[in-house]
């Protein structure tokens, strides 16, 4: 699947109609899902998120920048936030199956369609920019709306796209590609934009102007500003004061999270507002989060209080959020705000409680089946080596165990998240089998592309199980390290565990034999059965040494 996001805003948080006309036309367009609205009043901007097909993505821009562009009135328009146009900015980012150059050539794309049809001068900026000084978004925007008609005038802001003429009602849009940006607000105890602003130019990577002891800006040979770095890389950052929250914020643009973590960003304005006296009292996301920088915060937080790391996503981003505050100013919906939640389709067996799934299991209802059985007791496997290993760490009397049983516990919750999207990825294979024989079979062109879409559904039904047997033999090797290195007050678990991967491996294997039986293809059949007995016979023999010292333990 290639999934491409954009975010463009909009220069009006105000008026909800005009916003909703623009919003629409992202909503409506095919292989496109819009996943956040978010308007400022006192900003009077919206960012926009959505995700979809490069193609669906690059048409839902389009349509999104020509509504704006017969709405919106730059003229008109006021607000705390920079701008230079009615769409003031639009990227697009990889999120999944695509490249930055990808990115960058449905921005050169956009870019050319916007300026020859709508006649808005169009400025690239990030990795689609033309030239050095066109990456940075503040620096293509410096002077804003009002200083374009003389910046149009200089030939060095020349557009890349469009003539060099002042669009009195539109301004200018600037357009680009870019790694994904978390666009993250925190709030101070205060009132003062300029004590915000003091902690951003400290943080900011771009830093501050170099003055001399009479305040007066220090120029190099050149006559170029002399800068005093900031703390931190990939971070764009203003203090300013809103209204409707009656606080002052240090509003920053984090353009890198892999290099500058959200929980880095957020300590640093604790040290720096200390120093001024002023006290940090939360946080606000504008926008969506990729679930891994919040899955590094809440990591971050638990180990400064000591505790083990390897729990549940579900914990480590509930960590995260009461941590960083982020629902100080309003409920933090996981649901909304993390991107992969946002898009994800629902799952009918995975949101099914265990009542639920035992009964829906207990039925004539061809799903779930055995397969899904199999995957759950992989997913209870890996779940207690996480258990056993969270029952280890910190305890004093297996110190020295600390960062292996860390490294178990992340390693578990990785492989139970794993097994759990497997429960419903058996069922949906099953499921494509039985439409496949659905197919028509009237004629032989139709029995012929039955029998292929039939034949090509089962293999896929059988990598399924496959998967599952796999992975089993990953859980044996996490219990075999609870069960000698873990807590011995949980050495049944770590043994339960074991149980549990080869009831999985086992359950796996009987659906791969099964499913073989459906195959015409000889060279297939041949290389999985070699595969899967071999796995079966190590499992077998793993799982039944470790329960083998378990029960020594126990007697």
């Amino acid at each position: 699947m290639k999934i491409v996001e954009c975010v463009p805003n909009f220069s009006e948080g105000r008026d909800k109609e005009k916003i909703k006309t623009i919003t629409d036309e992202i909503a409506k367009t095919k292989g496109v899902t819009l996943l956040d609205v978010d308007p400022g009043e006192a900003t009077n901007r919206t960012v926009v998120t959505f995700v979809g097909t490069p193609e669906g993505v690059k048409e839902a821009a389009f349509r999104a920048i020509k509504k704006a562009s017969e709405v919106l009135d730059m003229s008109k328009h006021k607000g705390a936030h920079s701008r230079m146009g009615a769409t003031d900015v639009c990227p697009f980012v990889p999120v999944a199956g695509v490249t930055m150059e990808d990115c960058v050539k449905i921005a050169n794309e956009v870019g050319d369609r916007v300026a020859r049809e709508l006649s808005i001068p169009v400025y690239l900026y990030e990795e689609a920019a033309t030239k050095p000084e066109r990456r940075n978004l503040a620096v293509v925007r410096e002077g804003e709306y009002e200083g374009l008609p003389e910046k149009l005038k200089d030939p060095e802001w020349k557009p890349d796209y469009g003539e060099p003429v002042f669009n009195k009602k539109l301004g200018a849009t600037i357009i680009g590609a870019r790694e994904f940006l978390i666009a993250y607000n925190i709030n101070l105890n205060t009132r003062e934009r300029k004590l915000a602003h003091e902690i951003a130019l400290n943080i900011r990577e771009q830093g501050r102007v170099k003055r001399d002891e009479k305040g007066k800006i220090i120029r190099d040979e050149n006559g170029k500003t002399v800068k005093i770095p900031g703390k931190l890389k990939e971070v764009k950052g203003v203090g300013w004061y809103i209204d409707e929250y009656g606080i002052a914020q240090v509003s920053v643009n984090l353009t890198n999270y892999k290099i500058t973590p959200l929980y880095k960003l957020f300590e640093e304005c604790r040290k720096e507002a200390r120093k001024l006296g002023l006290r940090v009292t939360g946080s606000e996301l504008v926008g969506l989060i990729p679930k891994e920088a919040m899955l590094q915060t809440g990591r971050y937080y638990l180990e400064k209080q000591r505790k083990c790391p390897g729990v549940p996503d579900e914990e480590l981003i509930r960590t995260a959020v009461i941590s960083l505050g982020m629902d100080q100013l309003y409920p933090f919906k996981p649901e909304e705000k993390i991107i992969e939640y946002a898009i994800a389709e629902k799952q009918e067996l995975l949101s099914m409680n265990l009542r639920e799934f035992s009964n829906e299991l207990s039925t004539d209802s061809p799903t779930p089946g055995g397969g899904s059985v199999a995957a759950l007791s992989g997913a209870l496997g890996s779940a207690l080596s996480s258990m056993v290993a969270n029952l280890t760490y910190g305890k004093k009397e297996y110190r020295k165990a600390n960062r292996r049983m860390k490294n178990l516990a992340l390693q578990a919750q990785v492989l139970k998240d794993e097994f759990i999207d497997l429960i419903e990825k058996d069922a949906e294979a099953f499921n494509n089998v039985m439409s496949a024989m659905r197919l028509k079979k009237k004629t032989e062109e139709e029995k012929k592309k039955r029998d292929e879409a039939i034949e090509e559904a089962t293999k896929k039904a059988t990598l399924v199980p496959l998967e599952i047997m796999k992975k089993s033999e990953r859980i044996l090797d996490l219990a075999a390290v609870a069960e000698k290195k873990g807590n011995q007050n949980s050495v049944s678990d770590a043994g339960v565990a074991a149980i549990m991967a080869d009831a999985a491996c086992e359950g796996g294997y009987l659906n791969v034999i099964i499913n073989l039986g459906n195959i015409k293809d000889e060279e297939f059949k041949k290389s999985i059965k070699a595969e899967v007995d071999g796995l079966l016979k190590r499992v077998k023999s793993k799982a039944k040494r470790i329960i083998k010292r378990v029960i020594a333990k126990l007697q």
